[in-house]
């Protein structure tokens, strides 16, 4: 057992708000600088390869997503059981969960690519793609794929990096990547011209320059936690899963429920729908992606003062993280109301697809309310994985991600003609907020320390 000072964890000892930038800010640029390379590849994809290659991308995106849930779901689980780990000084434990996780994404990584490079064209039917997308989906998917080993790795060290109190070195880590995947889809899509071969290309080279720079954390002389090859207990690696299940039922949850709304959307409005759904989910990507740096960065520092037992400063980190959550809700809320069209107009030749444009742009005027819910719940739920209630954390992220969208978009696309089943998804994010805070007000930071004794 480590026996270092308090004084030298700033999650447990610093100034509130400072801490909290600390922590927030790296995690947020990084993260929309990730988000950034998304767009960028949208934005390539759209005005040099249209909106079929555009449908045919979304269309992958729920297996991809599937995958990445597990990934998720195993490192963040495994950073919060970390972080309370350090918060108890504990870092023997905290190296060896990061060490067994970190094995473990390796195995998963290269078993899964293996299996659906195997099984492509049966995932390809299982998506609902019709055939004659199928060369299309392939020539992105059979490159893409295999660079998915490299993303998984990614997350996972980069959740631990930052755990250990280096969150500039995991944000430079995507920040460069994303830099990368840019000029390289400029370089592969517009100046050569290989289409979706270049924008796989240039999303898989990235990750491993990601890879490359938060690998620079094993040679760090100030790190607390390390790798060894040695361990026991690999049980803990289920309960780590255990503690990140709601992380795993939200990407999965989001990979149905995209699953059901393609499905839904070619019966109704054709591949110009899903085109036009993609779009809308470039400008939603942003902001979310805003949403999880704010509540995953609590999740690093609720975890560690849960370990300490100390509500107060759980609480002044939530009541902070509430107030910047709500400033980006009305930024983002603005500039889908009063900007979509222009931000639209960046993906596609708005004449050449200008159906694709206004079936995108009724969209929005449907999907904006999200933003005004959807934040408060993803920090409840981040909270709740932090103080190891994993239960209800995974109540609320099934709520949000899977049960409440999937109950609407049925009943909404039973009801609705055409396309407005997809007000459906506010209305769900508007149920799950209210679960979600019901919840929060029984388990508060003072009752859940309070009941551990």
């Amino acid at each position: 057992m480590n026996t270092n000072s308090p004084l030298d964890n700033e999650a447990l000892e610093g100034p509130i708000f400072p801490t909290f930038i600390k922590y927030m800010l790296p995690s947020l640029l990084g993260l929309i600088a990730m988000t950034s390379g998304s767009l960028v590849d949208g934005i390539f994809i759209g005005n040099y390869e249209g909106v079929t290659a555009l449908a045919a991308v979304n269309l992958i995106i729920p297996i991809t997503t599937l995958l990445f849930g597990v990934s998720m779901m195993i490192s963040i689980g495994g950073s919060v059981r970390g972080g309370k780990y350090l918060g108890e000084k504990n870092t023997s434990a905290a190296s060896a969960i990061f060490s067994k996780t970190l094995m473990f994404m390796v195995v998963y990584g290269l078993t899964v690519i293996a299996l659906g490079l195997v099984f492509e064209a049966k995932i390809f039917a299982s998506l609902g793609a019709d055939k004659t997308l199928f060369p299309v989906m392939s020539e992105y998917y059979r490159i893409i794929f295999p660079f998915l080993f490299f993303q998984f790795i990614v997350i996972q060290i980069y959740f631990f990096i930052r755990l250990d109190g280096f969150p500039n070195l995991a944000a430079l880590g995507l920040a460069i990547g994303a830099a990368v995947n840019i000029t390289l889809d400029y370089l592969f899509i517009a100046v050569y011209g290989w289409g979706l071969t270049g924008a796989a290309l240039a999303t898989g080279i990235s990750e491993v320059v990601s890879l490359a720079v938060m690998l620079f954390y094993f040679v760090h002389p100030q790190r607390k936690i390390s790798f060894g090859l040695r361990q026991k207990n690999w049980r803990e690696v289920f309960q780590a899963a255990y503690n990140g299940i709601s992380e795993f039922i939200n990407e999965v949850s989001g990979a149905l429920i995209a699953f059901i709304f393609n499905w839904m959307l070619i019966q109704r409005a054709g591949v110009s729908g899903v085109a036009a759904i993609t779009l809308v989910n470039y400008l939603l990507f942003i902001g979310f992606m805003a949403y999880f740096a704010i509540s995953d960065s609590i999740q690093v520092i609720i975890s560690q003062n849960f370990g300490a037992r100390k509500p107060e400063r759980i609480r002044e980190f939530l009541r902070i993280a509430g107030i910047m959550i709500g400033g980006v809700s009305v930024g983002f809320i603005s500039i889908l109301i009063f900007a979509s069209e222009s931000l639209i107009g960046l993906f596609i030749d708005v004449e050449r697809d200008s159906e694709t444009l206004a079936l995108a742009l009724d969209f929005v005027a449907y999907i904006w309310p999200v933003f005004i819910f959807a934040g408060f719940t993803m920090l409840i739920s981040g909270y709740l994985t932090a103080v190891h209630l994993p239960f209800q954390s995974a109540l609320v992220a099934s709520c949000r991600s899977l049960i409440m969208p999937a109950g609407f978009l049925i009943l909404f696309y039973m009801l609705l003609a055409d396309y407005h089943f997809v007000a459906a998804i506010s209305a769900a994010e508007a149920i799950s907020f209210v679960i979600a805070v019901t919840l929060f007000i029984y388990h508060t930071p003072t009752n859940i320390i309070r009941g551990q004794g």
